[in-house]
């Protein structure tokens, strides 16, 4: 039997006559209570207006209430920007993970009711889209997409073009975001299937180092809807209609083509629901005055690269000024500041000039071109001004005005005979 000592069971002895009993005070904060405070703290930052691209894009098709897909590697901010998002449009966020639902939690359980002959077998909605219906709005955010199997992006389908699930219609003021991973990064990931990739506009989401760097200090950019001016939307509307459709006019072959690879099949590619959707970007990217960079991120992630390139270099040739309205006044005319426009509108006046020549035409061209040369780049009008001088009959009188050209063209040859015998030598030792 084991011994314990007696101080093991002493008693402790009352306070001593007089002495005021021990008043204790409130209880010391726990360990977890101190880290939550830290917690607090580091979670505790702020946001200020700064110029995001990326993040511009991103509000603009929310706004033109289009499904957008985040590709990005992991870790990148994709989920952290749509936490940030919907608190800034104050929007509730719903995050549903793809890969882990069945394909019936998107079109709907099937409920028996009392007599399914007649009444049939409705399709429930799971519950996380009855209380998106129920707030009437809200930011649904389908996260790991690209690790979601066929059959349930097959279920997908209906959600993202429609909005609906089961026999639920998702209301308007339901915005809908999806992010995946490459397929290369992602956890056992699957291609996007060509059907559910056509039904959304694609953003390659990257960092930027001021960005984070700025944001791990505390202050993030700040997410706002675009502010859509009044009265641009009937022009917005007419100059997305005319970029498009002149566009389409001009280049059938691109109203619909199915990528060869399976990878590309899974990101944009022009079709005419994608078209459809870039002329709506187009539409809100007009009225909202968004810079050119952002219409690029937007239209290319609809359509592909190549077709959004194509359609971008047409819309900056729709604001182009008319050939024989330079030819008419060309001493008021006033010519794009953009190399490559400016380039294109001088081409185009000798080609009009080419196309009915005659001597007062000719005489206005030369105009232009010393106008040119005085407002911007030499360089530029060298090709036009060598092309113009071939269209001269010979019972026309060379201009004034060709002589302040004549330097411009002859250093360019110069340049050029100086380029092509450093060439020669090169070639001759290989």
């Amino acid at each position: 039997m084991t011994a314990y000592a007696p101080s093991v069971f002493r008693p402790v002895p009352p306070p001593a006559s007089g002495t005021a009993p021990t008043s204790f005070g409130p209880p010391r904060a726990s360990r977890l209570d101190v880290a939550g405070d830290l917690l607090a703290l580091l979670s505790d930052t702020t946001t200020e207006p700064r110029p995001d691209t990326q993040l511009e894009a991103l509000t603009l098709a929310v706004a033109a209430d289009l499904p957008v897909l985040l590709w990005g590697e992991p870790g990148i901010g994709k989920t952290a920007a749509l936490t940030q998002l919907a608190t800034a449009l104050d929007l509730p966020l719903t995050t549903v993970i793809a890969s882990v639902h069945e394909p019936s939690d998107f079109s709907g359980l099937p409920v028996v009711g009392d007599d399914p002959a007649e009444q049939g077998v409705p399709m429930a909605p799971p519950d996380w889209a009855v209380r998106l219906v129920r707030a009437g709005r809200g930011l649904l955010f389908l996260d790991e997409l690209s690790t979601a199997p066929p059959a349930v992006q097959a279920a997908l389908l209906r959600l993202v073009l429609e909005r609906r699930i089961g026999a639920l219609l998702l209301p308007p003021g339901v915005r809908i975001v999806a992010a995946a991973n490459p397929r290369a990064s992602a956890a056992d990931g699957w291609e996007l299937g060509p059907p559910l990739a056509n039904r959304f506009v694609h953003l390659r989401w990257t960092h930027d180092h001021g960005v984070v760097v700025r944001g791990l200090g505390g202050t993030w950019p700040r997410a706002t809807l675009p502010r859509l001016d009044p009265e641009k939307l009937p022009e917005a509307v007419d100059l997305a209609r005319r970029a498009v459709c002149g566009f389409l006019t001009a280049r059938p072959p691109l109203v619909h083509r199915l990528p060869d690879s399976e990878t590309r099949r899974g990101g944009p590619w022009p079709s005419p629901r994608s078209w459809d959707m870039t002329l709506r970007l187009i539409a809100f990217a007009t009225a909202a005055g968004s810079a050119r960079d952002v219409l690029s991120l937007l239209v290319r992630g609809t359509v592909g690269d190549g077709p959004g390139l194509e359609l971008l270099a047409s819309l900056d040739r729709m604001d182009l000024p008319d050939p024989e309205t330079l030819l008419a006044d060309p001493a008021g005319a006033e010519l794009p500041e953009r190399g490559d426009l400016r380039q294109a509108v001088l081409d185009g006046v000798v080609a009009a000039v080419r196309a009915r020549p005659e001597k007062s035409r000719w005489d206005a061209a030369w105009a232009l071109l010393v106008r040119a040369v005085e407002t911007g780049a030499p360089d530029l009008v060298v090709v036009p001004a060598t092309t113009l001088a071939t269209l001269r009959r010979e019972d026309w009188d060379v201009p004034e005005s060709i002589e302040r050209l004549t330097g411009v063209v002859a250093l360019s040859h110069r340049a050029d005979r100086a380029a092509a015998r450093s060439v020669t030598p090169a070639r001759a030792g290989r």
